[in-house]
């Protein structure tokens, strides 16, 4: 079955222009114009990822977000005309997957909803109790649920699989650009402050203290890695 990806810009001429794309790609897309259109469609059409402009009228990407966050869980890449890091960075904090600055190419956006999908998908097929343990944490692969103690972690796709990775070897150092790779299928340069921003925010939801972390540990120069042996809170 066809994946559905919903497109969320204000520009008709470019919702045009990649529902065109992405249907001879070999999916099936839908469309929305505003932030508020858009909530509307991803509760009737359910889509499988969602790409979206920061910048809109009525309800912007960023409300967008923030709202579909309560009803579900699509993976979203944020297309922003804006060139300050800024807003590329707000947009990773408030739970977008990665982001791509307009103009773009058709190549470079197909590409990354591939990587998403797919990855997606391989963590869906993961064998059943496939949990992985350090400390306090436990990530279930098989239900994609983090639990730090007693309580559920709410984590982004891109953020769970980040910590899916460093929990499948604590102790090694993974660069910014092997995160990259392992996130999206490709280490695209310059993207690399994508898994700064997925690390700050994963920080803020398992570490009992984010500014001096005991699981996700800073390797300056090189990148991350999981504490090989955390000590759970007493």
């Amino acid at each position: 079955m066809s994946k559905t990806i919903l497109v969320v810009d204000d520009m008709e001429s470019l919702r045009t222009m990649v529902k065109a794309y992405l249907t001879q790609e070999g999916f099936r897309v839908v469309t929305a114009a505003n932030g508020r259109e858009a909530l509307f469609v991803a509760r009737q059409e359910r889509p499988d990822l969602i790409i979206l402009d920061l910048m809109m009228p009525e309800l912007s990407g960023y409300d967008f977000i923030n709202a579909y966050a309560r009803e579900g869980d699509a993976p979203i890449i944020v297309l922003t005309a804006k060139v300050e890091e800024s807003d590329k960075v707000l947009g990773l904090e408030l739970g977008a997957d990665d982001y791509l600055t307009k103009p773009f190419s058709m190549r470079e956006l197909t590409a990354r909803i591939r990587a998403v999908l797919r990855r997606l998908d391989k963590n869906t097929g993961a064998a059943p109790a496939a949990v992985l343990r350090a400390g306090d944490l436990a990530l279930d692969r098989s239900s994609r649920t983090v639990m730090v103690g007693a309580t559920a972690a709410d984590l982004t796709p891109s953020e769970f699989d980040l910590l899916a990775t460093l929990l499948s070897s604590p102790g090694r150092v993974f660069s910014r650009l092997e995160l990259l790779d392992k996130l999206q299928g490709d280490a695209y340069e310059g993207y690399e402050r994508t898994i700064d921003v997925h690390i700050r925010n994963l920080r803020t939801k398992i570490e009992p203290d984010p500014r001096n972390p005991r699981y996700v540990v800073t390797v300056y120069g090189i990148g991350y890695r999981l504490a090989a042996d955390p000590t759970p809170v007493v």
